[in-house]
């Protein structure tokens, strides 16, 4: 447990972060499965639709540091091949 008052603020401070951070990774993950599902479905319009938010999702998330910048790289250029490759 935290005894100094500036430890305290710093742990309800990584809670909030901690929170935050776990929502945001949800929402990564869902939306890439969304995509993978529709490209297994065949569902291509539908997937090329999602590209963008995906992507918006991606670099946000590697702007805010949640994941590098070269992992976002990658998953969105595996999805766009995934795309490429059926379409």
């Amino acid at each position: 447990m935290p005894i100094t008052s500036s430890a305290k603020k710093a742990l309800r401070a990584s809670d909030r972060k901690r929170f935050f951070n776990l929502a945001k990774k949800e929402l990564v993950s869902k939306t890439l499965k969304q995509v993978k599902k529709l490209v297994s479905e065949k569902k291509i319009k539908e997937a090329k639709a999602m590209m963008p938010q995906v992507q918006k999702i991606l670099d946000k998330a590697a702007k805010t540091g949640l994941i590098k910048k070269n992992a976002a790289s990658r998953k969105k250029s595996r999805i766009s091949a995934m795309l490429k490759k059926i379409g």
